[in-house]
């Protein structure tokens, strides 16, 4: 059900056509980067954390590791990523399709600066074979013009 809400979204968006289902799975960075023929840096992974029991989702590159330093001198706190068995229920989208579309509102969102290396990225859309094309502008105009930060390091 994940993957026709993003697609439902991103039609009422205009922008459906930019859905992609592949043919393998793009469930992870290397896997993504190989269907869709493109560098690693251009997946915007989606990581799902709790903050004070909040679920927040980080969008950043996908050559990136988060920094805990930098995600404490943001947050406040140690990252705590949301446990595998408990995502989808509280973001809406299951591992390996966690996107920042479509997700339940109480989750904040947030776009790292690791993905101003790129004119064009691919996040998610909900299941584990499928992906959305793109800019960043359009990027930060479908997930609510979230907050910008920094808690990425390559």
């Amino acid at each position: 059900m994940s993957y026709e809400n993003v697609q439902r979204y991103f039609d009422q968006a205009g922008l459906g056509e930019r859905v992609k289902v592949l043919k393998q799975s793009s469930a992870t960075v290397e896997l993504a980067a190989q269907a869709i023929g493109c560098q690693e840096k251009q997946i915007a992974k989606t990581l799902s954390f709790l903050v004070d029991e909040a679920p927040i989702l980080i969008v950043a590159a996908g050559h990136v590791k988060v920094d805990n330093k930098k995600y404490k001198a943001v947050f406040h706190q140690r990252p705590k990523m949301i446990p595998r068995d408990l995502v989808e229920d509280r973001i809406g989208h299951g591992v390996g399709g966690v996107c920042p579309f479509a997700v339940k509102p109480e989750v904040t969102i947030y776009l790292d600066a690791s993905l101003k290396g790129s004119e064009v990225v691919y996040p998610a859309a909900g299941s584990e074979c499928s992906v959305v094309q793109l800019s960043l502008e359009e990027l930060e105009r479908c997930t609510g013009n979230p907050t910008w930060v920094d808690v990425c390091k390559e």
